[in-house]
């Protein structure tokens, strides 16, 4: 685990504190005696079967290039929500610092570069254990707008039309509202934070898995910064995940919130409703409504793990990886026996490099040919001269490898 500070030098204002009581946003989690539990908890249950049985399927390097490419993919969808639409395949050029002449779009670009740079810092280990913990989602925040340019370092506010500066990894200062929720005082932030630790901190893992759906939708109640608290709430459930179903990185629930923008929104903005009656729970918050995102976001994230398993299963890809080297070879982009390295790869899940030679009957000067190409277009990627070769996947080439990730009207052949 890394140690930060999240506090920095910057100076500290007064910010107004209504006194509200922590008991605004409960329940926390739902109830024991929630005539949802049951259903839910099995739902759970199928949910931790299925990421271990995906994970488990795949090759070690398999499942670490595939990583590489769902964190690309996890930017682009986290950032469509809030209505940022960033190529792909730009965002891939944005990783080796390529960027657009064009401003908006280079801004768009370093936007989604700090989410991916951020996420992959959270698979690194960089919250393990503390992923609810104020300290951290700080961190979050702090790395993620520490890497925007100033442009996207400001929001306005639509009732004042006052322009409010955002603080990297500081709560905010100001009060807010999200369509029809005010959220609590900017003083009251801090005490909200805490109790929020308190609650979703302490919990087990097969706990954590049921509360995921309600500590996103109170993270995003509370609204700590100014700026920014969406891809950080997208960014704590996936870190969520990733410790207590193992997932290994290898699928997003940001894509299947946003092909479901309409009604992930629609889900979160009956969580912000109060309590209806007698029958709607014992807190101050809507638990009938909090249960029903809970299904949503379970059967979310299960269907990002089929998808995600059938689009990689062995023989479909194979079959769309040997086509499109096919037609390389035969445009002449591409040498001779260039998909028998990508299906020796794929199989293995890693190739020496002076075993191509022996794999395609061709002399070593004609195997480096081969491997040097396929290194070039980037489908092959290899730690030195001399490691051993594993597969990659371009965002340039999602629509032919792993048709579906990304909607069709962004990518390009």
């Amino acid at each position: 685990m890394n140690v930060f500070d999240p506090d920095n030098k910057a100076a500290k204002i007064a910010v107004t504190d209504c006194g509200e009581n922590t008991f605004a946003m409960e329940p926390l989690v739902l109830s024991g005696g929630s005539r949802h539990r049951a259903s839910l908890n099995d739902l759970a249950v199928t949910l931790a079967a299925a990421s271990f049985g995906f994970k488990r399927s795949l090759p070690p390097s398999i499942a670490a290039s595939l990583a590489d490419l769902v964190r690309a993919m996890n930017s682009y969808y986290s950032n469509l929500i809030e209505g940022h639409h960033t190529h792909p395949v730009d965002i891939e050029r944005a990783m080796k610092s390529d960027y657009s002449a064009d401003p908006e779009k280079r801004n768009l670009q370093l936007e989604a570069k700090a989410h991916v740079a951020v996420q992959a810092w959270i698979d690194g280990g960089g919250v393990a254990g503390h992923v609810f913990a104020a300290a951290s989602l700080r961190e979050v925040h702090r790395r993620f707008s520490d890497m925007l340019p100033g442009e996207l370092l400001s929001v306005t506010d639509p009732d004042s039309g006052r322009t409010i500066q955002v603080v990297a990894g500081e709560f905010r200062n100001d009060d807010v509202r999200v369509g029809r929720h005010l959220a609590v005082s900017p003083g009251a932030v801090p005490r909200f934070m805490a109790r929020f630790e308190e609650v979703y901190g302490g919990l087990g893992k097969s706990e954590i898995i049921l509360a995921a759906a309600a500590a996103h939708h109170r993270f995003l109640w509370v609204h700590p910064f100014a700026d920014g608290n969406g891809r950080v709430a997208r960014l704590m459930s996936h870190a969520s995940l990733l410790e207590t179903l193992d997932t290994g990185s290898l699928w997003s629930v940001a894509r299947g919130l946003a092909r479901n923008a309409a009604e992930y929104k629609q889900h979160l903005a009956s969580c912000d409703a109060e309590r209806r009656g007698d029958l709607d729970g014992r807190g101050n918050l809507s638990e009938e409504a909090l249960a029903a995102f809970t299904e949503f976001f379970l059967r979310i994230c299960l269907d990002q793990i089929r998808f995600m398993e059938n689009l990689v299963r062995p023989d479909r890809l194979r079959d769309r990886i040997l086509l499109w080297a096919e037609e390389e070879v035969r445009a002449g982009t591409l040498l001779q026996k260039s998909g028998q390295v990508l299906e020796a790869v794929l199989y293995r899940g890693e190739l020496a490099r002076g075993d191509v030679a022996q794999l395609l009957d061709f002399s070593d000067r004609s195997a480096r040919r081969v491997v040097s190409s396929l290194l070039e277009r980037g489908v092959l990627v290899s730690e030195s001269t001399r490691a051993a070769l594993t597969l990659a996947f371009p965002a340039a080439l999602a629509a032919r490898w792993m048709p579906g990730l990304f909607p069709e009207s962004t990518e390009r052949a």
